[in-house]
């Protein structure tokens, strides 16, 4: 087994106890640091990064392998890269790249295979002069999806 795989199977245990929380990125370096980075349902705190950075540390023997660790949360503006992510965050105002396209909105739904969008927008009036509100909404499917962020609102 290699040290790799020692870590995700260290790393899924750790998980299993903790259900909430789930895996954004695992790194290992070639200097053997690992990087650990996750989300939860209700966020991230301090001591779920320190119960997993002590499951990984006590379960690997350094004898073995030397190794740096680092257990951290996905962070407010890290871009969200699972499904899981984009569910947690329904009702948040996000801004979502596509190749075509930037959209600041309000994400209202997230399934298995696309996000639903919808946001107000002034455009020309059909009849007459002058603009009026329109209410948009987009479907986007998670492969069109360049980055998509959420927008911290105070």
């Amino acid at each position: 087994m290699t040290f790799k795989e020692k870590v995700n199977n260290v790393l899924s245990e750790a998980l299993e106890q903790r259900p909430s929380l789930f895996l954004i990125d695992l790194t290992i370096t070639e200097a053997f640091k690992i990087i650990v980075t996750l989300d939860g349902d209700n966020g991230v705190v301090l001591q779920d990064c320190i119960d997993v950075s002590r499951a990984i540390e006590d379960n690997l023997d350094r004898e073995e392998q030397d190794f740096s660790l680092e257990v951290a949360s996905a962070g407010a503006t890290s871009p969200l890269k699972l499904v899981r992510q984009f569910k947690k965050n329904i009702g948040r105002k996000l801004k979502v790249t596509t190749a075509t396209e930037k959209i600041e909105a309000n994400i209202t739904e997230a399934n298995d295979e696309f996000i639903v969008l919808e946001w107000s927008a002034r455009e020309p009036k059909q009849v007459g002069k002058g603009k009026e509100t329109v209410q948009k909404r987009a479907e986007i499917k998670y492969e069109d999806i360049k980055e998509a962020i959420v927008i911290i609102t105070f």
